[in-house]
């Protein structure tokens, strides 16, 4: 009987050291290293994960964003994935057309609060959400505006096309600025599609048919695209706008400067230009050439892999890491929109009278998610050259018909990227 009690004592003693043991370790991939204060955010949210619930242990591996893609293509050739993926917006639906992720498995009502942008969806079902999204606006400098007469538009009446041209001829003539206005021809890479495609959906345009993604024939080539390409190269021609040998360091600085009197930029950049320019700055909606304001959509967002063994974990992390008080966090510490009404109300930045409060509106009312399909890494690289190359002088339409030679064959080569042809 003394043995038994013996045995009984050994079990209860080897009981919690058992159960810790059994916790499930859910491996996630940041893209980030090295930005010490959204890494500093994201342990915090990590670490009160873990501590919430005693099922699942969350371990981070971070990854510099420049080879970040790269580890995850050979991470799904290895057949390795973690369960939880770090995935920017545009790129997701070319992993989870490959394979390489599953849809989420949320709660019912957990996204109803989101930015559109912020919510990664493929083939009719979530793969992904944002801790974050971004948003574009005109800068400007309200004294600049006022002593030209320029009427200050609203999200309800942003300028027109002609009457955004007609501005930017003002603002070059009073010879106070090496160019009236800066779009960011220094940054190259996604910024083009991000920025500058929402220029040509404004015409009427697209980078391509989003009513098949079969094609851009008539999207991107037709008679609002050529519209679009003859105004885009017209910037550059009538030296409105610094070409694609931009400095980049004009680009950091060019309009705090008083080289620019309009510059296209990214909320990311408002404290710093609020800082140094004050109370005289607007942030201004993109202009409306005729088919709405537009502008881009969708950032960096949790999804999870295929080949894990956990997605119902998976999902609980993401959902315990999309609560309104992180979304703030991350928003105070990086700069970025929160994903939902609820956190920019409880952010700095973005709540009632907050500097950057009216980018939350841009967002939610003007932004439009980049093409949705796996072939938009290759369209997007397809259109950075048309575009780059319509700025240096090549003709417009040839250089479109190109282009649209280009993504198509892509896609036959990929036989529709899983639409049907």
């Amino acid at each position: 009987m003394q043995r038994i009690y013996l045995l009984l004592l050994l079990v209860m003693l080897l009981l919690p050291a058992s159960l810790a043991s059994a916790q499930t370790e859910l491996s996630l991939w940041y893209h980030g290293a090295g930005n010490e204060t959204e890494r500093s955010i994201l342990i915090g949210i990590i670490d009160d994960f873990n501590a919430s619930q005693s099922d699942y242990t969350v371990l981070l591996e971070e990854f510099p964003q420049e080879s970040y893609n790269s580890s995850i293509v050979a991470a799904a050739a290895a057949g390795d994935l973690p369960d939880i993926i770090d995935v920017d917006g545009p790129v997701m639906p070319g992993w989870a057309w490959a394979g390489w992720m599953s849809p989420l498995n949320l709660s019912e009502g957990a996204l109803d609060d989101f930015l559109p942008g912020a919510i990664g969806e493929w083939n009719g079902e979530v793969y992904s959400v944002g801790l974050w999204d971004a948003a574009v606006s005109i800068y400007a400098r309200r004294s600049v505006l006022e002593a030209n007469d320029i009427r200050i538009p609203t999200l309800e009446e942003p300028w027109t096309g002609e009457e955004f041209d007609a501005i930017l001829e003002t603002l070059q003539a009073t010879g106070e600025f090496e160019y009236a206005f800066d779009p960011g021809m220094a940054w190259t890479g996604e910024w083009y599609p991000y920025a500058f495609s929402p220029f040509l959906q404004s015409f009427g345009g697209d980078m391509i048919d989003r009513s098949t993604y079969l094609t851009a024939e008539g999207a991107l080539n037709g008679d609002a695209g050529l519209a679009f390409g003859n105004w885009w190269q017209s910037l550059f021609e009538r030296g409105l706008a610094p070409g694609t040998s931009q400095d980049g360091a004009d680009r950091e600085t060019g309009f705090i400067d008083g080289k620019y009197a309009l510059q296209w930029n990214g909320n990311w950049a408002g404290i710093n230009t609020l800082d140094a320019v004050g109370d005289d700055l607007l942030f201004l909606p993109a202009p409306d050439f005729g088919s709405g304001s537009t502008i881009g959509a969708a950032s960096w967002q949790f999804g999870i892999s295929s080949s894990s063994m956990h997605k119902d974990g998976a999902s609980a992390f993401i959902e315990f890491a999309i609560q309104d008080e992180y979304l703030a966090a991350f928003s105070d510490g990086i700069g970025l929109i929160p994903a939902t009404a609820g956190s920019a109300a409880m952010s700095q930045h973005y709540s009632d009278g907050g500097a950057l409060e009216v980018y939350f509106e841009l967002s939610n009312q003007q932004a439009l998610v980049r093409p949705v399909t796996p072939g938009y890494a290759t369209l997007a690289l397809i259109f950075e050259k048309a575009l780059a190359d319509i700025s240096n002088g090549a003709d417009v339409q040839d250089t479109l018909d190109a282009a649209v030679d280009e993504i198509d064959a892509d896609i036959e080569d990929n036989m529709g990227y899983g639409f049907e042809m």
